[in-house]
């Protein structure tokens, strides 16, 4: 086999499914040596977020029976060996990802600027990935650290604080992020090709963030920065790269969408920000890795060319699946006659927790951690694993999410936003908010209730401060509501204790707040009432931009730092179960 890769810049202009389609080769001459297809394995996965050790998470896999069972999945060195099981299959592969491998990660990578998640990678053998928001939660300059390598200090944790860090061995792309000259901050494309002479193919590839990463980041982290519209810049680059000589083309889109559940195998019902691009796109492009969604699917969607539809695939979040793609490529007509996908879970270790045991089945196959993947990670396991460790208090039971992608808090919302009021008191708050989409895993203690400073960290990856403000009623009616309206994901705010409101969705946009109250009495629109929101949200983050608008704004604590006090208060803190925000009209 004989390959090599390429990338340029441009200026600014659930689970084992399976999908196929193919199309008549065609008649080729008499005379003319026969050219077999060839075999491309794209071997793709999506939203890392450092989850270097098993995540104490599970794949919801079919059990044969017609229902489901959880499967532990996911780490590193399970990953590692996931990988490298596909790759044995296929003569021909590359290894792509969909983005945020990095941040809202563990503890042991986060403490570590993730450069662990990047030596992970470049273990697996990452060949390109496509740049999520996440990858901004640090500012570009950071990301382009991770890149490069080096040790520049560009935030308050010191890097290289194990090794000298050497940077990506794969190639970001961005293809729809813009500096002030009018480039892109990396390539917008890539090129990889296999095989020599008459059965020589050659796949290109567009990498790019979704378009809304100024609303998921704070200001300041991309500042210098313009995000173009992502159809756009696909569009632009298919000829581009066809004209180089890509026989197929992959989309890397840091953006993606739910299925309907129980119909995993196909398109309906699919919603979300990668819709309207995939709408948008001219043909030429045969396949699609999303992500961002933390969705897992396999299914068909538009067209790609006048014989075969678009492949669009995700594989889920914390490296709990990865994704098996096999293009089948005619180099002489230079096309792809063939696509066929699968999930493939990444069964690792059973698991305890406070919800119970997870226990791994023989209904999938269970992964090896590979050897050198296992060691490199234990090694910032170990660095870390005092502060991991650490006992910070009691919870009397589990906190969490209606779901892992839930748009409103449940259980757990209520419990952070109680303790941002807490910690805030001092500066005159009488409510706090916390954004559903903010809380990244549930709180699930010990058997004894013991819950440590790793787990918080898991909830609460991202070290924002507590900004206390003074908003008025009406803009408080204005904020919740721009959290229910139509643009972008909706997401109801968890409020702490005394606030209450109910929304009716089949209301226009705009009007479909019910009732706000505070203390059991109605919220008065001319008052102004001391309201406590992390600074991502306070900067307008999640498209909350009213909270921009608050006065009399005083900084405080970490918001994690303020979990912690508040389980820490009491011997054991009661998770509050009271429903705080109500849902009518259904």
């Amino acid at each position: 086999m004989n390959f090599k890769t390429l990338t340029r810049s441009a200026p600014l202009v659930a689970v084992s499914l399976l999908a196929a389609c193919a199309a008549p080769q065609g008649m080729r001459s008499a005379s003319a040596p026969a050219v077999h297809p060839v075999e491309v394995g794209i071997i793709a996965l999506n939203d890392f977020h450092g989850a270097l050790e098993p995540p104490k998470a599970a794949v919801a896999a079919p059990d044969g029976k017609g229902g489901t069972i959880p499967v532990p999945s996911g780490g590193a060195a399970w990953l590692a060996s996931a990988v490298d099981t596909i790759k044995a299959k296929h003569r021909n592969h590359v290894v792509v990802a969909a983005g945020d491998l990095t941040s809202a990660s563990q503890l042991a990578s986060s403490l570590h600027l993730d450069e662990p998640a990047v030596g992970v990678m470049n273990r697996i053998g990452l060949d390109f990935n496509a740049v999520g928001n996440h990858e901004f939660d640090r500012g570009w300059k950071e990301l382009q650290r991770l890149q490069n390598g080096g040790c520049e200090k560009n935030t308050r944790l010191q890097p290289c604080q194990l090794e000298q860090f050497q940077g990506a061995r794969y190639k970001y792309l961005s293809a729809s992020t813009y500096k002030a000259d009018g480039g892109t901050l990396f390539p917008a494309t890539g090129l990889k090709s296999f095989g020599s002479g008459a059965s020589k193919v050659t796949v290109g590839f567009i990498g790019l963030s979704l378009r809304d990463v100024p609303t998921l980041v704070s200001p300041d982290e991309v500042k210098g920065l313009t995000f173009g519209d992502e159809a756009e810049a696909i569009n632009r680059e298919v000829p581009r790269l066809k004209a180089e000589g890509a026989d197929a083309v992959v989309v890397l889109i840091h953006q993606g969408g739910i299925t309907r559940p129980g119909d995993p195998n196909g398109c309906d019902d699919l919603v979300g920000g990668i819709k309207p691009i995939l709408d948008k796109l001219k043909p030429g492009v045969d396949l699609v890795v999303s992500g961002h969604t933390h969705w897992q699917y396999v299914c068909h969607y538009g067209r790609s060319d006048a014989d075969t539809p678009i492949l669009l695939t995700s594989a889920g979040v914390y490296g709990k699946l990865v994704t098996d793609i096999t293009l089948t490529i005619d180099p002489a007509r230079h096309r792809v006659i063939a696509k066929k996908a699968h999930n493939v879970i990444v069964q690792s270790v059973g698991y305890s927790s406070g919800r119970g045991d997870v226990p791994n089945t023989k209904l999938y196959p269970q992964f090896s951690p590979r050897k050198d993947v296992s060691k490199y990670v234990a090694a910032y396991v170990h660095d870390a694993k005092d502060l991991i460790a650490r006992p910070v208090g009691k919870l009397a039971g589990p906190a969490a999410k209606p779901s892992s992608e839930s748009n409103m808090g449940g259980a757990l919302g209520n419990l952070i936003a109680d303790s941002q009021l807490a910690a805030s008191r001092k500066a005159g708050a009488q409510i706090a908010f916390t954004n559903p989409f903010g809380i990244r895993a549930p709180l699930d203690p010990a058997p004894d209730g013991t819950v440590t400073f790793g787990q918080i960290y898991a909830v609460q990856p991202f070290n924002n401060d507590l900004v206390t403000m003074t908003l008025t009623g009406s803009q408080l009616y204005a904020v919740i509501e721009e959290g229910l309206d139509d643009d972008g994901a909706r997401q109801a705010l968890s409020p702490s204790a005394g606030l209450m409101f109910a929304f009716d969705l089949h209301r226009p946009a705009g009007s479909r707040l019910v009732s706000l109250t505070l203390n059991g009495e109605p919220v008065d629109p001319a008052a102004t009432y001391r309201v406590t929101v992390v600074n991502f949200l306070a900067e307008g983050g999640d498209g909350f931009s009213t909270f921009k608008e608050g006065t009399d704004r005083v900084r405080g604590m970490i918001d994690n730092e303020a979990l912690q006090q508040w389980i820490a208060a009491v011997p054991v803190r009661e998770v509050p179960q009271d429903e705080r925000t109500v849902q009518v009209g259904d």
